[in-house]
């Protein structure tokens, strides 16, 4: 019997497999089999979406909706100056100054001479300061305990603050919404749009002339960017007008054709203070009673925004009472009385004449 025995594997072989040859092709193997099994991975995931994308002026939602008529009809507009609007918290108006004003403005809402928006603005420095449109007044530094004694004074009686200087405002003023913490959207337009703002006042020569503050929610985020530009029309006239869709592309525009002619931006408008929504017709007549001034103006409430400012700026607004409205009732009811009393009265003569003639016949007789 013949014993066969296993040919063992060469040495040669044996030096390829623990050769650094074999050990790199392997690795080189390893490598490839690694890089094509990223390169499937990121075919398969997607690329990350940016805030501009998602919350700017590349959202999906842009100039969707319709902005005609997005603003409810008020005659008045005052912003208070608080802090940062990046250190806002989402609902501005439960905290410190802005809490104190909004619960006093709901306690007497009711005796407001015309409708009147409340807004905050940033401040910093400026804390504190009140800034009233169309009036175009400032009042510095009110503190809470001022706010009652100041909204009583100026927003309900329409008289200058008892204990604080009434400044008065001049140029223009653009306040545009960058409430992040309240709306995501707002958070990335408004600062964006502020910046181009900045850039093109400079440019112009505008510094000190033209005015851009933060502001907090003012309704309609999806129209984001927003903004409420308040400037002289060519009569010296001042109203809210406010914009939508606002893209910083957009701010040289604002610049050159609204506030410089007074010529509104049509496919972004949403609408301006004062006027009422269609089918509605004004409610009454305001008299702006002006202290320091030489003009009394009379305009319809609800129709116009138009500033009216005395001497030092101070505008008093007075509702008057409006005269009774006949009715069409009661003219019918004096119509028929006053018939009446023409049959009164004609009756008493036909009956006087008979008389007359009846005596006159009678001594006819006698004397016969």
């Amino acid at each position: 019997m013949t014993t066969k025995f296993l040919t063992p594997p060469s040495f040669r072989s044996l030096r390829f497999f623990n050769s650094p040859l074999f050990f790199l092709e392997t690795l080189d193997s390893k490598v490839k089999y690694s890089s094509m099994a990223e390169v499937d991975n990121k075919s398969n995931t997607a690329p990350p979406v940016s805030d501009e994308e998602l919350y700017g002026f590349k959202r999906p939602e842009m100039y969707t909706g319709t902005l005609a008529g997005s603003v409810a009809p008020y005659g008045r507009h005052v912003f208070l100056c608080y802090k940062s609007h990046e250190t806002w918290l989402p609902r501005v108006e439960t905290e410190g100054l802005p809490q104190r004003f909004a619960k006093s403005f709901k306690d007497r809402r009711g005796d407001f001479a015309v409708k009147t928006n409340l807004t905050v603005c940033g401040g910093g420095e400026s804390d504190g300061d009140v800034l009233i449109f169309p009036e175009m007044v400032r009042y510095k530094a009110i503190k809470e305990t001022d706010v009652d004694a100041f909204v009583e004074d100026v927003l309900v009686n329409g008289k200058p603050w008892t204990s604080g200087v009434q400044e008065e405002l001049s140029g223009s003023f653009v306040f545009v919404c960058a409430h992040g913490s309240r709306d995501k959207r707002c958070g990335v337009c408004g600062p964006a749009l502020m910046e181009r703002f900045e850039q093109e006042i400079g440019s112009r020569g505008l510094s000190g002339k033209i005015f851009v503050k933060p502001c907090s929610h003012v309704g309609g985020h999806k129209y984001a960017g927003n903004l409420i530009v308040f400037s002289p029309d060519s009569a010296g006239n001042v109203s809210g007008h406010w914009y939508g869709y606002v893209t910083p592309d957009d701010v040289p525009a604002m610049l050159d054709q609204h506030i410089a002619k007074g010529e509104i931006i049509q496919n972004l408008s949403r609408g301006k203070m004062g006027l009422i929504p269609e089918g509605e017709e004004a409610v009454k007549e305001v008299e702006h009673k002006i202290p320091n001034g030489n003009g009394v103006q009379v305009e319809k409430k609800g129709l116009t925004g138009g500033c009216c400012q005395g001497a030092n700026g101070v505008s008093c607004c007075q509702e008057q009472t409006p005269e009774p409205v006949k009715k069409e009732g009661s003219v019918k009811q004096n119509w028929f009385r006053s018939i009446e009393k023409e049959e009164l009265l004609l009756g008493a003569a036909a009956v006087g004449a008979v008389a007359t003639i009846a005596v006159a016949y009678s001594i006819y007789r006698k004397s016969g």
